[in-house]
């Protein structure tokens, strides 16, 4: 009898332990499937030009060499590049930030004629395809006299529909109690909104400044359509420059400089690490 309550009491145990093992082995192969593709792109990069194309392909170069990376640093001008992404960037993503969570903020905690109808109207705009603004979007840039220049890559950038959601939800959260006593101490709405609200829904901005960040360094089709000066280009243009006439289609400069590109995103993930996290689990939370 007490072999049986032995046996009852190790049960639960052993298979408590066997989901866990389960659960992190799927977890490692999906990681192992996930990063994958970077060890490739990264092994490829230290390749020769003829044997990246060799069939059948090889998985570990023979002959590691860095002379892919030694083309994409001098015979190109990668830095400069890499600068105008940067700046792009990096400028795209603090103008996010900052209309998103002075917009959320509005939307959240103040009344006015027409606030519903104007956020449906923000929520609208995710559903439209940016190839349909696209030719509207060329046009008033053109009349900007912005066209060829960076600023015609952050301006139309500023806003993000999905940045306000985000943050208007978020701020919703925080007590209006809390800012009616604020208010009630003399502070201003600026001085609300910068000491109160946006330490409060920093985990949020972490989640949404990386979003923004890698989907302004990762942008194609926009610089593509507003740039025409090689030294204006950005790095998503630079990897088709690689596979152009000037190089005849070199994939061993395009993996180098693939390698290269994922390094800022890595460098910002990884800065922003914790409060990323934070500001996902949140997010799941909020619904």
């Amino acid at each position: 009898m007490n072999q049986a309550r032995s046996r009852g009491a190790v049960g639960p145990d052993a298979a408590d332990l066997f989901w866990k093992v389960l659960s992190l082995t799927l977890l490692l192969l999906g990681a192992a499937v996930m990063l994958l593709p970077f060890l490739w792109m990264l092994l490829s990069s230290f390749k020769t030009p003829v044997e990246i194309i060799r069939t059948p392909p090889t998985f570990w170069p023979e002959n590691p060499t860095l002379a892919a990376f030694s083309t994409v640093l001098t015979r190109a001008p990668f830095f400069t590049w890499m600068r105008n992404s940067l700046v792009v960037a990096v400028a795209v993503t603090a103008l996010v930030l900052f209309t998103s969570s002075l917009t959320g903020y509005i939307f959240a905690k103040f009344d006015f004629p027409g606030k519903q109808a104007l956020f449906v109207l923000v929520l609208v705009t995710m559903m439209v395809p940016f190839q349909v603004v696209m030719i509207p979007t060329y046009l008033i840039v053109a009349r900007l006299h912005l066209l060829n220049t960076l600023w015609a890559l952050i301006i139309p950038s500023a806003v993000s529909a999905f940045g306000v959601y985000l943050c208007k939800q978020f701020i919703e959260g925080i007590p209006t109690d809390l800012i009616e006593a604020a208010r009630i101490d003399g502070a201003g709405e600026l001085r609300i909104f910068l000491t109160i609200i946006i330490p409060l829904i920093r985990p949020t901005l972490a989640a949404l400044g990386i979003f923004t960040f890698m989907a302004s360094w990762n942008n194609y089709l926009w610089p593509l359509i507003a740039i025409n000066d090689e030294h204006k280009m950005t790095i998503p243009l630079a990897l088709a420059y690689f596979t152009t006439s000037h190089h005849g289609a070199r994939w061993d400069l395009v993996m180098a400089a693939t390698t290269l590109m994922v390094i800022p995103v890595i460098i910002v993930f990884l800065f922003f690490q914790r409060e990323f996290i934070r500001g996902l689990a949140l997010t799941g939370l909020k619904g």
